[in-house]
């Protein structure tokens, strides 16, 4: 299986950000917005952002309303943590696409935040396919690259009470947890 990358499309060109993509190898980009627009950046608007990488040769697919890190359409005002997200079938079943696309295909997970530690792709989904066995490479900003290992290794590092008596995947759950309750009170987590 291929590596999967993750990126955050910030505040980039779609040059810039196609010549991140092509430097990554990305075939095709998984768009995991819930809502695939930007205010700001009407480049990353889902038919100009599918036009764009169709140009450059790089495939696009929406996988949102099952990857996304806000409550699906119809649940206003829920609050959904993201292990109850993680929890839903329909995660679960946009996973094992994502896994199965990635035999054959180097595929790149979006979403707005430019640092990995700032959006749900990597605190939801990155890390729910990382449990999974899949290697994870997130695409920086600069051009760079950071395994997802080392974005573990920076939670862990947050962490302000380890328990010597837990092991490393116990730590990492709640150290990921207390990142998440965080955001919920700063209300971040998937951009715009």
């Amino acid at each position: 299986m291929k590596p999967v990358k993750t990126i955050g499309h910030s505040n980039h060109s779609i040059e810039r950000f196609v010549a991140l993509l092509k430097a990554g190898g990305v075939e095709r980009l998984v768009d995991v917005r819930s809502t695939p627009w930007s205010r700001r950046h009407p480049q990353f608007g889902q038919k100009n952002l599918a036009r764009s990488l169709a140009e450059a040769g790089i495939a696009y697919v929406h996988e949102g309303p099952a990857l996304g890190g806000k409550p699906p359409v119809g649940r206003p005002g829920v609050a959904d943590s993201y292990d109850q997200l993680a929890a839903r079938p329909a995660f679960k079943d946009a996973l094992d696409r994502v896994i199965e696309e990635a035999q054959e295909t180097t595929l790149c997970l979006m979403c707005a935040e430019k640092e990995p530690l700032d959006c749900h792709r990597t605190v939801l989904v990155s890390r729910r396919l990382a449990e999974r066995g899949v290697s994870i490479e997130h695409l920086l900003a600069d051009g760079g690259t950071r395994s997802h290992h080392e974005v573990e290794e920076t939670v862990l590092g947050n962490d302000a009470a380890p328990d010597l008596f837990e092991d490393r995947a116990a730590r990492l759950a709640r150290a990921w947890r207390r990142l998440e309750a965080k955001w919920s009170r700063a209300g971040t987590g998937e951009g715009e």
